[in-house]
């Protein structure tokens, strides 16, 4: 798509999420709730469409060869869209916090002064790989009353616009603004850019994902950025933890779904009971095909346990996001 016209369908994605959030705002609490409870029946409804538009996307990232990891964050079934339309009817059933009066006092000279929450106004949340991201970002703007504009990543464009579209329907039956969810259709880079520099729609935005997205949205935004950085989750044994149970959790928040980012990518072991855990916890892992990145105690004791998927680990090792069956092991 030529550059002007990328821009063109940005600015009027903005120009439509602002009219939108100006109808959404004052809205009621159950209006917003009983549109909520019309998206996750949509989203039912529309499950069909949805895993057909998903297995293109899946179909394309395996072509491409994506890592299994990354394929499996973006494989949807009935189960998983059960749990998003779960997901929203919590959000539904939350309190509203718009109106809520954080705090307030009076003056002496008599003037009353209250903070109360109210929207922003209108979001810009800009994401990956995962498709349910879409119904998560679109639903929580529409309990706190705000208009969104999303813009997933380019392997799961197909399943993003038909949960978008399936949302944007619910919305309109219980008389939400249709344009208070908007999708980006296009995968092209220069999108994230012009988001980024619309500040006359949008109040907020908001990247979820890898370090070079999140840059690439800092160094072009011309609004407020709510960010997350590099982070890692990290399991530690203490020595005087049940061995058994952190056995299993380790091999859980290693292996049920390494592609998602709440999965461990570093055990820490108290040198006390390193021994013992490694003993119970490596034939499992071994099972798993996990590869372990270890350091020199650990390396020690894994070696002498002949782990053959097995590596010393280098310094990059403790602050790298694998999202794949690689695990750092720390004594």
């Amino acid at each position: 798509m030529d550059t002007d016209d990328l821009r063109n369908e940005v600015l009027s994605c903005g120009r439509r999420a602002r009219v939108a959030a100006r109808a959404l705002a004052p809205m009621s609490t159950e209006r917003k709730n009983a549109g909520l409870l019309a998206m996750a029946d949509q989203l039912c409804a529309s499950a069909n469409t949805i895993l057909q538009a998903n297995s293109k996307d899946v179909e394309k990232a395996t072509t491409d060869q994506l890592s299994l990891p990354i394929i499996d964050r973006l494989k949807l079934d009935g189960k998983r869209i059960q749990a998003m339309a779960d997901d929203i009817r919590q959000v539904a059933a939350l309190e509203d916090p718009v109106g809520k009066v954080i705090v307030e006092w009076i003056r002496p000279n008599g003037l009353h002064i209250s903070k109360v929450r109210v929207p922003i106004g209108v979001i810009g949340i800009i994401y990956e790989s995962r498709p349910n991201v879409t119904s998560d970002a679109a639903v929580l703007c529409t309990k706190t009353g705000n208009a969104v504009i999303l813009r997933g990543g380019s392997e799961s464009i197909r399943s993003n616009i038909a949960i978008a579209e399936a949302l944007r329907a619910g919305a309109v039956s219980a008389g939400l603004p249709e344009d208070s969810i908007l999708m980006i259709p296009k995968t092209d880079r220069d999108a994230v850019r012009h988001m980024a520099g619309m500040d006359q729609y949008i109040d907020l935005i908001v990247p979820r994902g890898g370090r070079a997205l999140i840059e690439t949205v800092v160094n072009y935004a011309r609004m407020p950025v709510i960010k997350h950085y590099v982070g890692l989750c990290i399991a530690y044994v203490d020595r005087e933890a049940d061995l058994d149970m952190a056995v299993r959790i380790v091999v859980n928040a290693k292996t049920q779904r390494p592609g998602v980012c709440n999965a461990i990518e570093t055990v820490l072991v108290h040198r006390q009971i390193a021994a013992p855990f490694f003993k119970k916890i490596a034939p499992l892992l071994a099972g798993k095909k996990v590869e372990i990145r270890a350091d020199p105690d650990s390396l020690r004791h894994l070696s002498a346990l002949n782990y053959q998927s097995l590596h010393s680990a280098r310094e990059e090792d403790w602050t790298t996001e694998y999202l794949d069956l690689i695990l750092a092991a720390r004594t």
